[in-house]
C-alpha cells in the first residue's frame, strides 16, 4: 500500500453555531506539503464535557492538489475522541470521492503534532487506469 508523509498548515475560524447545541463549530484551511501538495477547505463541530481532557470533534474537508504526482480531489471525513486524556482518531477517504485521476482513491490519514508542528501519514490505494 502507498504511504504519503509530509506537514501541513492549518487555519481554524470560529463560526456561529446552535447556542442551544452546546458544541463550537469551525471552518478549516489547510495547506498540505510533501508527497500530497493541496489545499483543502472544510468544516469541524466539536463538543467538551464537564470532565477535563475529555471531548470529541468530526469533520469533513475537501482537498484538491496532487497526490505523489497524481492530480486530483477527494474528500476527507474525521472522527476524533479524548477520553480522559487518552486520543483516538480515525481520518478515511470517502468512498467516491476522488476526481480525476485520484478517480477510485481509499485510504486512512494520521495526524501528529510535534513541536507545534503538523504532519500527516497517508496509507492509500489508487485503482490502475
Amino acid at each position: 500500500m502507498p504511504h504519503a508523509t509530509g506537514s501541513f498548515e492549518v487555519k481554524l475560524q470560529p463560526q456561529p453555531a446552535r447556542e442551544d447545541a452546546g458544541l463550537g463549530r469551525m471552518s478549516l484551511d489547510k495547506v498540505f506539503r510533501g508527497a500530497l501538495e493541496a489545499t483543502s477547505r472544510g468544516e469541524m463541530l466539536a463538543a467538551r464535557t464537564a470532565q477535563e481532557g475529555s471531548a470529541a470533534y468530526v469533520a469533513i474537508e475537501t482537498v484538491q492538489g496532487t497526490l505523489d504526482g497524481r492530480a486530483g480531489g477527494f474528500v476527507l471525513v474525521h472522527r476524533g475522541l479524548l477520553d480522559r486524556g487518552a486520543q483516538t482518531q480515525a481520518i478515511s477517504v470517502v468512498p467516491d470521492s476522488g476526481t480525476g485521476a485520484l478517480a477510485g482513491l481509499r485510504g486512512e490519514m494520521k495526524i501528529r503534532i510535534e513541536g507545534g508542528a503538523h504532519y500527516y501519514d497517508f496509507d492509500y490505494t489508487v485503482p490502475a487506469n
